[in-house]
């Protein structure tokens, strides 16, 4: 039976310190050092590392390095686990922090097995992931730009009439009779109104690629059935999607509000019992979208105009699916509320709800199979 070689990656942008810890509770482990990190270096190190015979097991922390090394190794038919840097225990008393320490601590967790593996999306998913990051980087930008542009107008005495909203067509109106004596002003003014324009722009154009490429995407049904969802358009569905992928691999809708981050925190021990705000951990994107998706649900329940035609066209399990949410999330919203909850309690607790009819919803509506 051949050996296996459980090998710690602590990656870095320019190198990669290697760890390898052989089979066994009491096996020997090697401080291989450090390799660049570029593909024929890695590929050399499998090669060096193969010599023994032995079966290669990888790990290494999820991060900004990507999933690059994980498909480079696995298509070289070694196993790779991407490792979730948040649940990697630690001891307290550890004090030292050092690349060689790091590659060490990986090894010997992934041959003990009390590492945690992360989901490792396709290239497609990963792309669309990546789509819907530049989007909500161009909201944020765009979000900036506006902003200033206030900013600017507030320091000099020019604000719009009290109780009507920006950036409508009457705003924009009366941005353009904006004028001002000083050249240097009225240079800084239309630059600001310029990157607000290209700011929208740009969120517009990469609204529509996501919308074009939505289609043709693998996990496209399960974006379509949750629309069906009160307060989920076509963008936050895709968002949500991108960041949480293949619902089925959650085998409970909890393990799914855990994933989101919407499940109390505690401190508890012997007798006593502290729960204190949600945990807030995994992708703040899906969280946020489904806590502004939980506001609609403080009007009565009722099927939007704007829904009807989308809900048609949806299997009737999923349409059940999402009445049931509604009527239940509604009096849900109302019970609370008149139990004198604070507002942003109430929606964090429905959007906790709400996560348990879409995980319900992932699991009648499957991927399309390339």
């Amino acid at each position: 039976m051949k050996k296996t070689f459980y090998v710690g990656l602590d990656v870095h942008k320019a190198s990669i310190s290697v760890t390898v810890a052989e089979d066994g509770r009491d096996g020997p482990i090697r401080f291989i050092g450090a390799i660049p990190n570029t593909p024929n270096d890695i590929e050399k190190l499998t090669k060096q590392l193969s010599k023994d015979g032995g079966r290669l097991e990888f790990c290494y922390e999820a991060g900004c390095c990507g999933y690059i090394i994980y498909r480079q190794l696995t298509d070289l038919g070694h196993g790779c686990m991407v490792v979730a840097p948040s649940k990697i225990p630690t001891m307290a008393g550890d004090k030292i922090k050092t690349d060689r320490r790091d590659s060490q601590r990986l090894a010997i967790l992934h041959r003990s097995g009390d590492l945690t593996r992360v989901w490792v999306p396709d290239e497609v998913h990963e792309a669309m992931r990546d789509l819907v990051r530049a989007r909500m980087d161009a909201v944020v930008h765009l979000t900036r730009a506006r902003q200033q542009l206030l900013a600017f107008l507030l320091r000099h005495g020019r604000t719009y009439q009290q109780g009507l909203k920006h950036w409508t067509k009457k705003h924009y109106l009366w941005l353009a009779s904006q004028t001002f004596d000083q050249p240097a002003h009225q240079i800084v003014f239309q630059d600001y109104v310029e990157a607000v324009a290209a700011g929208q722009e740009r969120r517009d154009r990469l609204v529509e690629r996501i919308v074009a490429l939505t289609s043709g995407w693998s996990l496209a049904p399960l974006v379509e059935a949750l629309r069906g969802l009160r307060g989920i358009d076509l963008i936050s569905a895709v968002t949500f999607v991108a960041a949480t992928g293949d619902l089925t691999r959650f085998e409970n809708p909890r393990q799914l509000m855990a994933y989101l981050g919407l499940v109390p925190s505690e401190h508890s021990s012997g007798a006593r019992i502290h729960r204190s705000g949600i945990t807030k951990t995994g992708n703040l994107e899906a969280r946020r979208m489904l806590v502004e998706a939980s506001w609609s649900y403080r009007y009565p329940a009722r099927v939007a105009t704007g829904k009807v035609a989308i809900i048609m066209e949806l299997p009737k399990v999923v349409r059940d699916i999402a009445w049931k949410a509604q009527t239940r999330l509604c009096d849900r919203y109302r019970k609370l509320t008149a139990k004198n909850k604070k507002p942003t309690v109430v929606v964090t607790a429905i959007a906790r709800e709400l996560s348990g009819f879409i995980w319900a919803i992932g699991q009648e509506v499957k991927p399309v199979m390339p």
